[in-house]
């Protein structure tokens, strides 16, 4: 009976190789693999040949999705290669890691220990301070689980306590095999590790040596004196204990190599056990999911994230390349893209990555040799292109598959289905769709995205379009390994999109008090195609409207309903019922917006004021005489009351000019009062900021207004005009380039008649009155150049 333990890194190409040669040679008759147990029973799919990596295990908390932790694997990875092995040869292939019901009570237990403490010590500085102690706010959200899942990570972390002597605690943390490195004359641990065991050849004495120098790191480095590891360490040798007692005569472990010295070395089992006895439960539930290279280059899992995944899949793909394979992809990555690159060009920089590997006493170049190589020679230095080459090269887009047919729960089910149906693919790289709403197969992708959307998986962006109809939508998707775990955790509101998305919008509805949340929800719903949802939500915005009376809330969402109940029945919504609530949001916002429009500060002045532009569009849009002289007459009470913010009083008297209401009579006795003198300068500069809001075209062709402007600034004194000039400028500079160009040219021209009300005909002869200038001058002291002369 012997037990073979094969120290690995995680995600390496070389590591795979040595294991895959090893397992061959050795032919084990079982397989163990660092990894959560509660997996194996999925591990059988691996061998599915319509599962293809990069995929992941994804493990969570049926009752709390979010509680989740993901295992990924590419092909390169060695814990791949030995489970795909053990498949192939028909033998019992078991992960061994600490069960993760087990870690994750462990987490849950730290979070809310954590949390009290936290809430302690607030209690305690309450009367001093606000802010808790550092060590406890830190421990409140390293406490939860991150995007990645790095529950073990997390756990790990916040056990350890180090000495500071000799090595930085978060390097030992995270990367032991730097102190190996930095001893070897290498700044950084990766490198170090890929030259001396990735970029290898087939190497028997490969474990044995990675085995050797693990040993001596954990006894030379302090103590990491983590309960995790402690634990996760005694189940896996309990682990190899039951394999040895079912009577395998040949185990092969793979494991971290960090983890390879305590295999060897076993306490005595009773010592194990004591360790993990009591340990608390959680139910727990998991699947495959397919990953991405991108997220592959993030720590997860084990933190064994790669920073090159797409370069390992060519070092897998291609081991004894020097460099010639990988700027042929260069070459070509940089041809389709419309740059030339000549065969010279590949053949010189091969070349100078070499010597740059021999320089270094590399046996081969790696990629730091590569893309220095390729910045000097193929970019001309320019590290834009280099970007280019990490995002598709590098890094890479690949996405993995997993079979349709796999178990997963029903939510995910219909999502796929719908995807497949509608054709959607999932990718890693974004991907623009132009929807023609008018079309029925363009029409249900818009449903479908808005569907998600509101479900809170955010596949989908909507991108700007041009044009003002609603019968074209753009977005962007990208699909995101993590929308998983978003989908089982709303998976428990319903088994298809319909079903999911209505109870869960029904239910955020009924907890949410804020109108304006109410109001966005109906906006989403409504493309969404939710009329159960729909009608509940015109209930709640009115009773809610009702109850509040919040008319800045209403303004704020009355313009986007009424372009839905303009703009046509591309959805076949039904515009009647959406109408009835905006004539009733309409009048409710026309009885309570002049008493909302006093006491208004500066800033919330010119934010209402982008709002009441948009309604007055927005009534404008509708065409309907009674909502229009409803809104009229708000306008009215707001101009002739001198309570309001001047820049809404200012606004709203123009809009009655253009309403046709006031005449330009009226409209100059009201300039007059707000620019009269008796007015602070800010004020009727704000007066004025409203009164020309949106106006420069305005100006330009209604010499009415052009007048009025023009006599009030001309009669302000300069110590006045310097303080409002500010104001002013920031007046005009909302006009747009050719506006204020032309607004330019009129005042150097002196085109525009004269003020209707003001300006009277002088009588004066410009010519005569010419000719008594000189006399003047030389009264005042000053002579014509030709006198002095003379």
């Amino acid at each position: 009976m012997s037990v073979h333990i094969l120290g690995i890194r995680h995600h390496g190409p070389g590591s795979a190789r040595n294991v895959k040669n090893f397992l061959e040679a050795l032919q084990p008759d079982i397989v163990l693999v660092e990894g959560p147990p509660e997996a194996d029973s999925i591990l059988p799919w691996a061998s599915h040949e319509a599962l293809k990596p990069p995929v992941a295990i994804l493990v969570y908390q049926p009752d709390n999705p979010q509680h989740s932790c993901f295992y990924p694997f590419a092909e390169y990875s060695p814990e791949w290669q030995a489970i795909g092995y053990a498949q192939r040869q028909h033998i019992p292939v078991r992960f061994m890691d600490l069960p993760l019901t087990h870690v994750f009570a462990l987490e849950k237990e730290k979070q809310a220990a954590a949390e009290a403490a936290l809430r302690k010590q607030e209690v305690a500085q309450a009367p001093e301070t606000d802010s808790p102690a550092p060590e406890l706010a830190a421990a409140k959200f390293t406490s939860l689980p991150g995007e990645t899942g790095d529950l073990i990570a997390v756990a790990d972390e916040e056990d350890e306590d180090f000495p500071t002597e000799h090595l930085s605690p978060a390097t030992f943390r995270h990367d032991p095999i730097a102190y190996l490195a930095e001893a070897a004359g290498y700044d950084d641990g990766e490198r170090w590790w890929e030259h001396m065991f990735e970029y290898r050849q087939a190497d028997d004495q490969v474990f044995d040596a990675v085995s050797d120098a693990m040993e001596a790191l954990r006894e030379e480095l302090p103590s990491r004196d983590s309960r995790m590891e402690k634990l996760r360490e005694a189940w896996m040798r309990n682990m190899v204990r039951q394999a040895e007692k079912e009577m395998f005569t040949r185990i092969a472990v793979i494991c971290g190599a960090w983890h390879a010295p305590a295999l060897k070395n076993m306490p005595t089992r009773k010592a194990d056990n004591d360790l993990l006895k009591g340990l608390p439960k959680v139910k727990i539930d998991c699947t495959w999911i397919p990953w991405t290279y991108s997220r592959l280059s993030y720590e997860s899992g084990y933190g064994a994230g790669v920073p090159s995944p797409g370069w390992y899949q060519h070092v897998w793909d291609h081991p004894s390349d020097d460099g010639t394979r990988w700027m042929a992809l260069v070459a070509k990555l940089f041809r389709e893209q419309q740059k030339d690159t000549s065969v010279a060009h590949v053949l010189e920089a091969v070349r100078l990555a070499n010597a740059l590997a021999s320089l270094r006493q590399y046996s081969r170049p790696g990629l730091e040799e590569l893309n220095e190589a390729t910045l000097s020679i193929l970019c001309n230095g320019e590290d834009v292109l280099m970007q280019l080459i990490r995002d598709e090269l590098i890094v890479s887009n690949r996405i993995g598959q997993v079979p349709s047919d796999i178990p997963k729960p029903p939510l995910q089910a219909d999502i796929e289905r719908q995807q497949k149906k509608l054709r959607l693919p999932q990718t890693a790289d974004f991907k623009d769709y132009i929807l023609d709403l008018r079309k029925d197969t363009d029409l249900e992708r818009s449903i479908f995205l808005h569907r998600l959307e509101l479900l809170g998986v955010r596949w989908g962006q909507r991108q700007e379009t041009s044009g003002k109809g609603t019968f074209k939508e753009q977005w962007r998707l990208q699909w995101d390994p993590s929308f998983s775990v978003d989908i089982i955790e709303k998976g428990s509101w319903g088994n298809t999109v319909l079903e999911a998305v209505t109870q869960y919008v029904l239910d955020v509805s009924g907890k949410t008090a804020t109108l304006r949340e109410v109001c966005r929800m109906l906006e989403s719903a409504l493309p969404a195609e939710l009329p159960k949802v729909v009608d509940a939500l015109i209930l709640r915005i009115n009773n809610l409207a009702a109850a509040a009376g919040d008319v800045l809330q209403l303004l704020e969402v009355v313009p986007s309903l009424v372009d839905i109940t303009r703009y046509g029945n591309v959805r076949k919504t039904d515009a009647d019922l959406v109408m009835n609530i905006v004539e009733s949001m309409i009048s409710r916002v026309c009885i309570s917006l002049p008493a909302a429009c006093t006491s208004v500060g500066e800033d919330a002045a010119l934010e209402l004021l982008q709002q009441f532009q948009a309604m007055n569009d927005a009534i404008n849009l509708l065409q309907h005489p009674d909502l229009t002289g409803a809104w009229t007459g708000t306008l009215q009470a707001i101009s002739a009351n001198s309570q309001p913010a001047p820049v809404i009083a200012g606004y709203a008297s123009r809009l009655l000019f253009d309403f046709k209401i006031l005449d330009s009579e009226t409209l100059f006795s009201r300039f007059s009062i707000a620019m009269s003198v008796a007015n602070a300068p800010a004020v009727a500069a704000a007066w004025l900021e409203g009164f020309l809001k949106g106006s420069g075209t305005l100006l330009l062709l209604d010499d009415t207004l052009w007048n009025m402007v023009c006599s009030w600034v001309g009669q302000l004194e300069n110590d006045i005009f310097m303080q409002i000039l500010p104001l002013l400028r920031r007046t005009f500079s909302n006009f747009t380039a050719p506006e204020r160009k032309k607004l330019g040219e009129k005042v150097r021209t002196g085109t525009g008649s004269g003020p209707v009300q003001t300006t009277v005909a002088s009588g004066i002869d410009d010519t005569r009155a010419a000719l008594g200038i000189p006399v003047v001058m030389q009264m005042l002291g000053f002579f014509h150049p030709e006198n002095q002369a003379e």
